[in-house]
C-alpha cells in the first residue's frame, strides 16, 4: 500500500518554519530581566501586651493629670509571668515601697525585642483611658529595654518629653530626631555585656546633631547601671521636671 507523505512533510516543514520565526523574534526588553511593580493593602494588626499599671495614691482624689513612665525591662524578664517585670527598676520599687507620684506603665515583652509600633499602641490605649499629662509622659528602660527606649523615641520623638535609656544602645543615624529631646543616659564602664561604646556613640552623635544630653557612666559598674540610677532621688526629679516641647 503507498501512503502520500508529502501533506505530512509539507505541515511540519511548515510548523518548524513557524516555530524558528516565532523564536527569532525580538522579546520585550526588560531592565535586568526585572520589572518594578508596586503592591499596597491596608490591613490590620492585632497588638497585644501584658503589662503592670501603678497609679499614684491620690490619682482618684482630684481631677487632674498625672505624668506618666514608660518603662521597658531587660530581656531576662521576658515571658509570660508579670512577675519577672518586678525584678528590676521602678516596678521593683513600688513592690517595695508603694507607688510613685507618677502612673508607671510596665509592659513585659513576650520574646526577644520591643516593638515601637505595639508600645505606641500601649501608650496610646493608656493614654485614653486614664488621666495623663500628654506633655509629661517619659521612657526608660534598662538593657533590652534601654535598646527597645531609643528605638521607640526615634520612631515617635514627638511623644516624649524626655529619655532615659540605661546600658543599651541605639543607631546614631536617629540621632537629629532626638537632638532636641532631653534625654539622660546611663551605662557601666566595667560592662562586658552591652559594652559602654554603644551609649557613647549616641551621645556623641546627639551632639553633633546639636542635641545636649547628659551622660552618666559609673567607673566601677558593671552590666548593672539601672540600680543606682533607679535608687537615685536625683533621677525622677529631672526626669519629672521636663516638659515636652512642640516638635
Amino acid at each position: 500500500m503507498h501512503v502520500n507523505t508529502k501533506p505530512i512533510l509539507l505541515a511540519t516543514t511548515l510548523f518548524l518554519a513557524t516555530g524558528l520565526a516565532g523564536l527569532a523574534q525580538p522579546q520585550p526588553a526588560v531592565a535586568s530581566g526585572q520589572e518594578a511593580k508596586t503592591f499596597e493593602k491596608k490591613i490590620t494588626v492585632t497588638a497585644k501586651l501584658e503589662y503592670l499599671l501603678s497609679l499614684p495614691a491620690d490619682y482618684g482624689k482630684s481631677r487632674k493629670s498625672w505624668p506618666l513612665v514608660l518603662f521597658l525591662h531587660g530581656s531576662g524578664e521576658s515571658g509570660s509571668d508579670l512577675n519577672k517585670v518586678k525584678v528590676h527598676g521602678p516596678p521593683k520599687l513600688v513592690d517595695a515601697n508603694g507607688p510613685f507620684p507618677f502612673i508607671l506603665v510596665s509592659p513585659q515583652s513576650p520574646g526577644r525585642g520591643w516593638n515601637p509600633e505595639v508600645l505606641d499602641a500601649l501608650l496610646d490605649s493608656v493614654i485614653k483611658k486614664y488621666r495623663v499629662d500628654k506633655d509629661r509622659v517619659y521612657l526608660t528602660g534598662l538593657s533590652m529595654g534601654g535598646y527597645g527606649a531609643w528605638a521607640l523615641a526615634a520612631a515617635y520623638p514627638g511623644k516624649f518629653a524626655a529619655l532615659a535609656p540605661i546600658c543599651g544602645g541605639g543607631n546614631p543615624a536617629d540621632a537629629g530626631k532626638l537632638a532636641r529631646l532631653p534625654i539622660w543616659v546611663f551605662h557601666g564602664a566595667r560592662d562586658s555585656t552591652v559594652p559602654p561604646r554603644r551609649s557613647e556613640e549616641m551621645v556623641e552623635a546627639l551632639q553633633a546633631a546639636g542635641g545636649n544630653p547628659k551622660f552618666t557612666l559609673y567607673p566601677e559598674a558593671g552590666h548593672d547601671s539601672w540600680t543606682a540610677t533607679y535608687d537615685n532621688p536625683e533621677f525622677y526629679t529631672w526626669l519629672l521636671a521636663q516638659k515636652r516641647t512642640r516638635r
